[in-house]
Order: C-alpha cells, then sequence, then structure tokens
C-alpha cells in the first residue's frame, strides 16, 4: 500500500497510468478514483482483465496470479528467502518452495530485492538466466501520535522493546537473560502463537525475570508509537529477515537497537546499531551493557534517526518507476 501511493506521488501522468489488482474486501484501496482489477481465483485460468497492461509487477515473490501473455513485461519482487534458515532439516520442503520462486523468476523480466542480503541468497540458490537482479530498499512509513499516553501495557520501569510475530524464528526467547542484574522491563507486542510464548516465559523464569516479561500480543499503532518512543533500548534478534521494517522504526525513534549479526539486519543497521554475534546469555548481557553505555556517552540520537530516513517509499517508487520506463521501451 505504502508503494503503491508512492508510485501514485512519483508518476507522471502523461506517462503511465496504473491499474491495482486488489482484494475483494479491499476495492477501493488507493482511494475512489483509481482503475482496478478484483481478484478473483478465475484468473490463473482467465485472464482477459489482466491484457491491457504493458508492465505487470508482482509485489511479492510467490505471487500466484501472473500474467500469461508474454508480450506483457514482468517484474518480480523478492522479499526474501527465509524458508532456507526456517526449513534447514526440511530439504523436500525447500526444494518445492525454491521451485515456486524459480516458476516466477522464470516468468520475469526484471528481478527486484529489497536488501543486498536477499539479492545475493538469490543469486546463490536460484538461476536468473541474466536477467537484472536489482535491489530496491523498502520504505518505512512512521505513524506519529504526539498526544497519546495510553498503551496498552504501561511498564513501571525502563524497558526494552521487541516487534514482531512469537514464532521461533524471531528468537525472542534468547532475550529475557537481559533483564538479569538490572531492573529493565522486556515488552514484546506481536502476534502471540502459545507455544513460544511458553518458551519465552520458561527463559523468564530460569533468569528469575518472569514477572518484568510482558507480551502483549498485537498492538494498535498508537500502542507501538508509544512503545517505541518511550522504550530505553529496542532488541530484535531474529534469525530470518529480508529487510527489517522494526529496525527502521525504532532508529527512526533514534534508539539503540540490539540486533542479530546474522541476514539483512547488519546492512539496515550498519555500524549504529549493536550487533550479537551469538546468543550465549554472558555474551549478551556483556554486549547490552557495553551498547548502552557506548549509547549514553556518545548521544547518537540524531544520526540514527538519519540513517533510518535513508529508507524511503518516494525513492522506492522512483526507483521502480525508472525499471517500468524502462521496460515499456522494449
Amino acid at each position: 500500500m505504502n508503494l503503491g501511493n508512492a508510485l501514485l506521488q512519483q508518476a507522471d501522468p502523461a506517462r503511465e497510468a496504473f491499474t491495482f489488482f486488489v482484494h475483494k474486501k479491499l476495492p477501493d484501496l488507493f482511494g475512489p478514483n483509481q482503475r482496478y482489477i478484483i481478484q478473483k481465483e478465475t484468473h490463473r485460468f482467465f485472464q482477459g482483465a489482466l491484457q491491457d497492461c504493458d508492465v505487470w509487477h508482482s509485489t511479492i515473490q510467490d505471487a500466484k496470479i501472473k500474467p500469461r501473455n508474454r508480450r506483457i513485461k514482468v517484474v518480480l519482487t523478492i522479499h526474501d528467502l527465509n524458508f532456507l534458515i526456517q526449513r534447514k532439516d526440511e530439504p523436500f520442503k525447500i526444494k518445492k518452495y525454491l521451485g515456486r520462486v524459480q516458476a516466477n523468476i522464470n516468468r520475469a523480466d526484471h528481478i527486484v530485492c529489497i536488501s543486498e542480503f536477499t539479492r545475493q541468497t538469490v543469486l546463490q540458490n536460484l538461476k536468473t538466466y541474466g536477467k537484472p537482479v536489482d535491489l530496491i530498499y523498502n520504505g518505512s512509513t512512521i505513524k506519529e501520535f504526539p498526544g497519546y499516553d495510553t498503551p496498552v501495557y504501561r511498564p513501571f520501569r525502563p524497558f526494552i522493546f521487541g516487534l514482531g510475530a512469537l514464532v521461533p524464528k524471531k528468537n525472542f526467547h534468547v532475550l529475557p537473560c537481559l533483564l538479569q542484574h538490572n531492573e529493565y522491563e522486556l515488552v514484546v507486542a506481536g502476534t502471540r502463537h502459545e507455544e513460544y510464548v511458553a518458551q519465552i516465559m520458561k527463559e523468564a523464569a530460569l533468569y528469575g525475570v518472569a514477572d518484568r516479561v510482558h507480551l502483549t500480543g498485537e498492538i494498535s499503532e498508537k500502542d507501538k508509537y508509544w512503545y517505541y518512543k518511550n522504550c530505553t533500548a529496542f532488541a530484535f534478534p531474529s534469525l530470518a529477515e529480508g529487510f527489517g521494517l522494526p529496525l527502521i522504526e525504532a532508529m527512526y525513534f533514534g534508539k539503540p537497537a540490539f540486533i542479530a549479526a546474522n541476514t539483512s539486519l547488519p546492512e539496515i543497521g550498519g555500524d549504529l546499531a549493536y550487533s550479537f554475534n551469538h546468543f550465549d546469555p554472558q555474551y549478551m548481557q556483556s554486549v547490552f551493557e557495553k551498547g548502552m553505555l557506548h549509547y549514553e556517552q556518545t548521544k547518537p540520537m540524531q544520526v540514527i534517526r538519519e540513517r533510518a530516513l535513508r529508507f524511503s517509499w518516494d525513492q522506492a517508487a522512483i526507483d521502480y518507476l525508472s525499471i517500468y520506463r524502462h521496460l515499456n521501451k522494449h
């Protein structure tokens, strides 16, 4: 949605017009004055409504519907191949998922990845047949609610904030150890998966900090704003990220961010984020203590915020428009 809105802002009406392919529950996602095709399952087989475009953009790597007419040029955005990490012990599923992405690459004329990490992963694991494989970062849109002060849970002490679905790949269960030897709370917001919630709380009990670990479940945009604005630090130890939007959101607020030193996160955070090279508890505690001390001494809030602002939907739209225009010449 953010990309679509930015494309409408950056496009030249004399050069291009957009038609948005949308779900039936969102028939006017970009406003009542735009052109739409409402998604139908039959579009896999009967594609009359899809034939009028010159360029088709599949904005996710496993899109099931794509034009069969070879006259139409196809741009494919690949966000991640996280299944290579999540399914590393299931080679048959990896082969199946790679096959789905490969089929979309085969149909594409131009491939875009949302991080250099994802780009390199694609080049190493899939056949691109010499097609362009470009990097275009996602943008970030921060909604601010300056007067809001009633979060779903209000911490009683300084707190570390984490955001993401409570599933194993997000690796949140390594964080309770950071609460040892201090008075911090840990607040993690995101869709609860109870089996993994139990694992997080088991770790919290192991360190005697269960009363300071709070898993809120899904939260509103207002709550998210409040937690980013008021947290002492942000923690995102995820093991599988194609981009890492929560990291950028936390950096927008100038917060010290503690991340896993793998996948796309070091690329996005750069040298302004503090990295865990592994998850030994004593090592993590040391990284956290040293990181917080460095942050307090150097006060890099403005530099951190400036890095976050580099990830712009307007710039992404400009870059995609350049690809659309190039393809339309051919």
